[in-house]
């Protein structure tokens, strides 16, 4: 017996692993600042990052230049991902991409 009067050895834990779905597994999200970056870099920059993730991974992409607005949603219709979101607030535009 312990001082708080518990035995230590009654304790049981379910060491089995934890059983996950491999396709919620998979699935990761990386955020990346691309602030203070010109046209056309926050676009080359998303493509390549794009490239490097699996099927399902959440790209969430953060920029300062105005032309973003435009140049990333047309390399999307050209990668064939989609937009699931897209922000502005106080000068930043944020895209959150989901890589097909």
């Amino acid at each position: 017996m312990s001082r708080t009067g518990l035995t230590l050895g009654a304790v049981y834990r379910n060491t089995a692993p934890a059983k996950v779905r491999d396709e919620d597994a998979a699935m990761t999200e990386k955020t990346v600042s691309l602030r203070g970056l010109k046209c056309p870099l926050p676009a080359l920059r998303t493509k390549k990052l794009l490239s490097g993730m699996a099927a399902g991974d959440i790209l969430v992409i953060e920029c300062t230049d105005p032309l973003a607005a435009i140049d990333i949603p047309n390399l999307l219709r050209q990668t064939g991902d989609a937009l699931d979101g897209k922000a502005q607030a106080d000068g930043v535009l944020t895209f959150r991409i989901r890589k097909a």
